[in-house]
């Protein structure tokens, strides 16, 4: 059976991230072949109904690239976050 396709509007936006979240953002829409921001509209999607957006497959593969970005923060950083002048 066919995947029913849903239309939608995208808009392009200017948001700022850390630069490491952000490799680490790119490296996994780049494994598993999709754009960053169909991989940030998934993450956004599951995390509005409380879901995890990731698999152990993924799990593995996001702390290997945190790993080779030296991406140290935790959910704990989130509001503690400022940036360098």
């Amino acid at each position: 059976m066919a995947e029913r396709k849903i239309k939608i509007e995208r808009v392009q936006t200017g948001i700022r991230i850390e630069r490491r979240i952000l490799k680490v953002l790119k490296g996994l829409a780049e494994f598993h072949d999709i754009s960053l921001g169909d991989l940030m509209e998934g993450i956004v999607l599951h995390s509005f109904e409380g879901k995890s957006p990731f698999g152990m497959r993924s799990l593995a593969v996001i702390e290997s690239l945190r790993k080779i970005y030296g991406l140290d923060l935790d959910a704990q950083a989130s509001h503690k976050l400022v940036e360098e002048s």
